[in-house]
């Protein structure tokens, strides 16, 4: 048996036009599921579903605004009537904002929490009682981050954000186990996508990450895969309430 196997599993997939979200969708497509690509740039999407199947997988593009209550309830009517009540979820929109605390404008903060946090609840939300509704079985996999359990400058309203997703993730799955869904999330390190690429323009800054991440480096996006499948397949069967690290052992480096 494939333990990693997804043929005929449905998979809503939120921030999926670029970066992490990119690739989360080749790589769950790859396994044999079908896709259902969510995020506010419709444009955006349609490269990533060409790039599914163009690899031979199927995928459906769906506009969603994870901060927005009833866009949330559109895509998962839309999600249901077109492919089929999701067995997985990943919980994967996002934003950041660079600004010291004593800087950043309350729009700002909002924006970062609305979308990092709240977006995750409502989703989460809406999918589990999809699930709950159907009598299915089912899988969540939140994006937190590796900021959400160390701290750095600048970067004050993402970490709150990011912290309190790993708190909700346990919540959510002492909730939800005894309607046999997993919740589960990813603490991805850093990885060069679209949402921190100006920090990493100059250099500066992935030099100075790799004095600090124990395996010398930042990560490529490929690495992220096995822990996703993970999670989002039989192989984490008895798997629920679990922050799993991918960032080279940054967390666990020296201060």
């Amino acid at each position: 048996m494939d333990l990693f196997n997804l043929d005929g599993k449905v998979v809503l997939i939120s921030g999926a036009g670029s970066g992490l979200g990119r690739q989360f969708a080749e790589t769950l497509a790859g396994a044999g599921a079908s896709v259902v690509l969510a995020a506010r740039r419709r444009e955006k999407l349609e490269e990533t579903a060409q790039r599914v199947r163009d690899k031979g997988g199927e995928a459906i593009c769906l506009e969603l605004d994870v901060t927005d209550s009833l866009s949330v309830t559109n895509c998962i009517r839309e999600t249901v009537s077109e492919a089929g009540v999701p067995d997985i979820l990943v919980n994967n929109a996002g934003i950041a904002k660079q600004a010291f605390l004593t800087d950043i404008s309350e729009d700002d903060w909002d924006a970062v929490l609305d979308t990092n946090l709240k977006g995750v609840f409502m989703l989460a939300r809406a999918v589990a009682r999809s699930m709950i509704n159907a009598e299915k079985p089912g899988s969540i996999i939140n994006i937190a981050s590796v900021l959400g359990l160390r701290v750095s400058k600048a970067l004050g309203s993402y970490i709150a954000a990011k912290s309190a997703v790993v708190q909700l993730t346990k919540a959510m799955a002492i909730e939800w186990s005894r309607h046999n869904i997993r919740v589960n999330a990813l603490a991805p390190g850093y990885f060069i996508t679209e949402i921190n690429q100006e920090q990493f323009a100059d250099g500066g800054a992935e030099e100075f990450l790799k004095q600090r991440v124990p395996m010398g480096r930042v990560g490529e996006l490929p690495e992220i895969a096995g822990p996703l499948l993970l999670l989002a397949s039989g192989a984490g069967s008895y798997m629920t309430g679990s922050i799993i690290t991918v960032d080279g052992g940054h967390v666990c480096s020296s201060l």
